[in-house]
């Protein structure tokens, strides 16, 4: 019993971590965006650059709200596979704002 609980709180742990990582890369790739149409330098990579940030802001929600409702399930089968899912969207959006940063630093360049 002692070993669910402690796997149980870990679980726990790692879908809080999820949610609030995620939430704040939301506000990131909105504030990036938002620097995006200050900056006259970056003209040639704004459109590509704010259309892969906007995906990477909406995949960050996506993450965002099913750890949210991780956090909320009872059924303990049920919030794992909501869990991994969380988890996968979480690891594709930091994939595409690498893509996303890399884009830029090239056309910086």
């Amino acid at each position: 019993m002692p070993e669910d609980r402690s796997q149980e709180r870990i679980e726990e742990d790692i879908a809080v971590h999820i949610f609030t990582a995620s939430a704040a890369l939301v506000g990131v790739c909105l504030t990036v965006i938002g620097l995006f149409r200050i900056s006259d330098r970056l003209k040639d990579v704004s459109n590509v650059g704010q259309a892969f940030l906007a995906l990477d802001a909406l995949a960050f929600l996506v993450s965002c709200v099913l750890s949210y409702h991780a956090l909320k399930t009872r059924r303990r089968k049920r919030q794992h596979k909501v869990e991994s899912l969380a988890d996968i969207v979480f690891l594709v959006a930091l994939g595409m704002m690498a893509v996303a940063c890399s884009l830029i630093a090239y056309e910086l360049v």
